[in-house]
Order: structure tokens, then sequence, then C-alpha cells
């Protein structure tokens, strides 16, 4: 038996639950996947009391294997590495973006994660807990489903209207529909099928630049097609060379990396690409952590032109030699503000320096996300040709003037009651609630079922099945409630969602602008309400009301008081007046500057910022 052979269940879609009350009970998807840079991996254990049991779960399961195992019974953050105790105050923890956080990344000392724990300090416990066998059901090969999707909006056609910029040198021409593309004949065939009519504005400019070999930092609202903006010219050009996926072979080289943060997001990008390949030779696979690694590895090698994948189950691919780097043309990094923050920057940097990976300079690299703030694009430059263009469409999260913003001046301790209320209010309506912690998730979702809400719940520390069947039931209409921590926020395409709640804010604003993202997409009309907390949240209010003012949207007088009534805070960077992000290359008047650097940019731009907001 190979290495990497795990004794997992031969029944797909199944799972193995084993309990482990003797070592803390922690058996979630953090632990089993490809985890184990926590010196030791013994971070978090905690000491269930009470015995309290999730009333949402289901199938009474997974995490009752042990008290523990409910979050909020639990004492936690005993880890090890410094940044692990702060975990349940983080969205984006290590088993949301397999262990590559920034509040995490402190507690690791300079260790990198090979999968399971290649390490001798991560094989020392990792060599205790159980495998992962879990194999996710195969995605259907129905055509229907396959290319299902929800109707665009009555505000569709207003993203004609949104403000494009274009900068760098010599960008090449935008297209006003898909025939301009030169998309050959089983991608315009798919295309058509997938209900898309004409580019989004992302679309019009993104895939030409693409087309014309051009590496690309893209900043456009959320909902706006940035998925397909990149998919089909890499795409078309692969049928257009006539790649094909060596079947049955150990090593795989793929022609394009896509890396998400999230598992959840990769798979649904790998869904798309499945779409729009769909009856060609390009084969797109995916890998991310909570899976059987065994499983992803003959998947793998049944041939793979697009490798989708997460850090940690990628870095780990690439180093049991699975996965070969030499023929990488393309490198994706989608949620790129995201993928370059103090968690994952690491793991970017070991990727684009593994043995075989072309240099910069002989691949294109693409990035895209809905937020760029200025330092992640200081630190997008050292992966970019120096001649990259930067795309920026629309205002901070576009799609808010689609969605309606209102705010609830609520102390702590009386969010859940009036969450209740505004949930009697809404009725049936597809709803997400964002907390802050995993374990709010969990005890705000307790509370809504037993109100009689069907509710669900997703974070980190669910195992990867449970991740799925709460998304599951959730797409169905089974759950109409969906609470999540930030795991949720970021590049979910959820059809229908009407209403997001936000009952903790987030303590940043690219957050918020992802958040209310998942409601108004695709020129569809949503709601977005906040329970704004004045003792917690007053650092996010001037932010809070620069993006009110720039969607048109009402602006509450006692927000606008708490904005401006004391000094900015620290370390608070004011908004551009049309964009998310504009280019650090460009100087304060729009003109380049000489040497066309990022850093050149700063001293000029922030004075120019300090004047707009005296």
């Amino acid at each position: 038996m190979d290495e990497w052979e795990e004794q997992e269940t031969a029944t797909s879609g199944t799972c193995a639950l084993t309990s482990d009350t003797s070592t803390g009970g922690t058996q979630g998807d953090f632990w089993n996947s490809d985890h184990g840079e926590f010196q030791g991996g013994r971070g978090g254990r905690g000491r269930g009391r009470g015995g309290f049991k999730n009333s949402f779960f289901s199938d009474g399961d997974g995490q009752n294997n042990t008290a523990e195992r409910s979050s909020f019974s639990r004492r936690g953050g005993r880890g090890r590495g410094r940044g692990f105790g702060r975990t349940d105050h983080s969205d984006f923890d290590a088993n949301e973006e397999d262990g590559d956080n920034k509040n995490v990344s402190r507690g690791r000392r300079g260790s990198y994660r090979q999968g399971h724990g290649d390490t001798p300090a991560e094989n020392a416990d990792a060599s205790d807990r159980p495998r992962v066998t879990y194999v996710p059901p195969p995605p259907s090969e129905d055509e229907e489903s396959i290319f299902s999707h929800y109707e665009s909006g009555v505000n569709f056609d207003k993203y004609d209207e949104i403000l494009v910029d274009v900068s760098g040198t010599n960008p090449p021409p935008a297209i006003m529909t898909f025939d301009e593309a030169a998309l050959c004949e089983s991608l315009k065939r798919n295309v058509s099928k997938s209900g898309y009519v004409k580019p989004t504005p992302v679309q019009k400019h993104g895939i030409p630049i693409i087309s014309a070999g051009r590496d690309l930092m893209a900043c456009a609202q959320t909902g706006s097609g940035k998925t397909a903006a990149f998919l089909l010219p890499i795409l078309q050009q692969l049928m257009a060379d006539g790649a094909a996926a060596s079947c049955f072979s150990e090593m795989q080289e793929p022609d394009a990396i896509i890396v998400a943060p999230t598992r959840e997001l990769i798979n649904q990008i790998y869904l798309e690409a499945r779409k729009f390949a769909y009856g060609t030779c390009v084969r797109p696979v995916v890998v991310y952590g909570g899976v059987s690694t065994g499983h992803q590895i003959r998947d793998l090698s049944r041939g793979c032109n697009v490798l989708c994948g997460t850090p940690g189950r990628l870095l780990d691919m690439i180093g049991r030699g699975k996965v070969g780097l030499t023929k990488v043309r393309y490198l994706v990094l989608d949620e790129a503000d995201r993928m370059l923050d103090m968690g994952f920057e690491p793991d970017m940097r070991r990727l684009v320096g593994s043995p075989g990976m072309p240099s910069k300079e002989n691949r294109q690299t693409l990035m895209f996300s809905a937020t760029f703030p200025e330092d992640i694009q200081r630190l997008a430059a050292d992966f970019l040709k120096t001649d990259y263009l930067f795309l920026a469409v629309g205002i901070v999260g576009g799609a808010c003037s689609d969605v309606e913003q209102t705010f609830v001046q609520v102390t702590k301790f009386a969010k859940r009651e009036q969450l209740i209320d505004l949930l009697k209010s809404t009725g049936s309506e597809r709803t997400m609630v964002f907390v802050e912690t995993k374990r709010q998730a969990d005890f705000i979702a307790t509370i809504l079922c037993q109100e009689k809400f069907p509710t669900t719940s997703i974070h980190g520390d669910r195992e990867q099945w449970q991740r799925e069947q709460a998304l599951g039931d959730f797409r169905s209409g089974k759950c109409s409630v969906l609470v999540a921590t930030s795991v949720g926020a970021r590049g979910l395409d959820i059809p229908d969602v009407q209403f997001v709640v936000n009952f903790d804010l987030p303590n940043n604003i690219d957050e918020y602008v992802h958040r209310i993202g998942r409601t108004g997409r695709c020129g569809n009309t949503g709601r977005a309400v906040s329970f704004y907390d004045p003792g917690a949240d007053s650092e996010l209010a001037r932010s809070l009301v620069t993006i009110l003012s720039k969607a048109q949207q009402e602006v509450p007088s006692w927000l606008e008081e708490s904005a401006f009534s004391g000094h900015s805070p620290s370390g608070f960077n004011p908004p551009r007046k049309h964009f998310a992000s504009t280019d650090l290359r460009k100087g304060p008047q729009g003109g380049f500057f000489q040497d066309g650097s990022v850093t050149s940019q700063l001293a000029a731009q922030t004075a120019a910022d300090d004047e707009e907001w005296e």
C-alpha cells in the first residue's frame, strides 16, 4: 500500500467518525486534515463540561462524540503556539483556511506544515489522531444540474453604468460581447448554457487582458462574475493549444493553478471550471482539506489541466510529489487580498518558490478580489511582472447599491432578542447571520432552532461533511437560516439569499463588504442589517459612513456622530473617491510615477488623503 493510501471508507459520501474521549474529543476537520503546523497539534483541546449537545445537527452526531465537541461547552485556547489561543476570535481560522490564518501564523514560529504533519514535531501527535476518511459524493454528471443557474436580477443592466479604470501600460481594448472574446465553439456553447448573455464589466476588461498574456490585479464588486473572467480566457488558451490531461500518471503537471482561501470557495470555483470545460479535453481537479488525501490523489492521477486548491492541501500534494509545477502557465489567486495577508503570504511565497515553478516572468499571474488594500497591493507586486495591469471596477462592494443597508444601535446583550424579532418579521426569507466566533455560531444556531427557525451553521470546527451538509441544507431551503463565521463571507455564491444580518460586525471594513456581498448578487436586490454596538464597533464607524454615503444610502445620525466625534482610528485609510482600490503606482493627479513602483506612491497619496479628510 502506498504511503498516502489511507484507511478510508469505500463508500462515497460517507465518513467514519471515531470517538476520541481519551484525548480531549476534538476530532473535527481541523485535526484530521492537512494541518499540523501548531507545534505538536495540541492547541485548543477543550474540556467539556455540562454535556451540552447542539440541537441543530440533524443527525445528532459528528459533534456529539463527546460533550466537549460543543464549541461553547469547552475551555479551548490551550494551543502551544501563541496565536492559537485566539482562534475563537478570528473569522478566518486554521480550520476554515487549512491553517493559514494571520491569527495563528504567529504560533507556528516559522514551521511549515507538510500535509498531515510531515515535520517530526507535527508527526509526534499526528500519529495518535485518526486519519481523514471522508470521501465527498461525486458532483452530478447530469447536464441540467451542471448548468443550473439563477436568473440575473432587475438591476443587471446597471452594471454597464459602473465606473471602470484600467491602469498600466498599453491595456488591450475591452470586449462588448462574448462573441468578441473569440471563444471556441465548445466554450461558446457552455457559456450560453450557463445563462450568460453579455459580459459584466470585470469580464469585458479582464478577458482581453488575460488573453493578451498580461498579469492582472483586478478589484471588482462582489457577485460581478470574477470567476468567469479568469476561467474563460484560461480554458480558451488551453483548448487552442490542444492541452490534454495525462491519464494515470503518478505526477500530474497542470497548466493552471487556482488558489482560494476556503474549502467552500475553491470547490465552487472547481464546479465553475468543470461546467465551462464540459465536453472538452480539459480536466479540472480540486484538492482541499477535510477530505481523504488518497481519494484526491486518485482523482489527480486520472489527469489534471486545471488544479484548484486551498494552500495547505495544494502544498501537501506538491510535497508528496503528486503535483509537478514545471508546466504551470497560469497562477490565479482568488480573494487575493486574503491570500496575501499575514497568514497566507508565507505559503504563497513557498508555492511560487517551489522547485519547478516558473518565475513570474515566465508565467501569468492573476489576482482577483472585491477589496485590495494598499498594503496588499505592495505585497502583490512581488508576485507580478512589473508591467501588470490594475483593473478597478466600481466602488467598494459595488453591488452595495443593490443591497439596502440598515444599522441598528444595540448593546451586546440585547442582540439576541433583536435578532429573533428581526427573523420573525422576515418570515421564511433565506438569511445568513454572521457572527465573530465559532462558539457564538453554535450558540446562536441552537437558540434559533429552539425558537423554531430552521437553522444550521458553518464554521471551521465542523467537520468537512458537516460543512457541506450545512450548505446543502441552506441551498435547498431545508434550513432558511445559516449562521456563519467569515468562512461564509468570501466568494460563496448561494442563490436567492435575500437577507444578511451582521450579528457581530467584523473588525475591518473589507470583511463587511464581503459579508453583505452574499446578497444583492448578479443584479438582484437584497437587504443587510447590522447590529452596531457603540462599545465594540466605534473604530469601524467612519468607514461605515463612507460605505453608506458612496452607496447613496441613508446614514443614521447617531452613526455619523460616532464616526466624527473623535479622531480617525489609528491606521485608518480613507477610501478613494470612486473605486474600492486604486493602483498605487499612480500619482495623486492620475499619472504614473517615473519608476512605476508601488512604494513611491505612499508619501504623496497619504498627504492627499489627509488633505481630503481634514
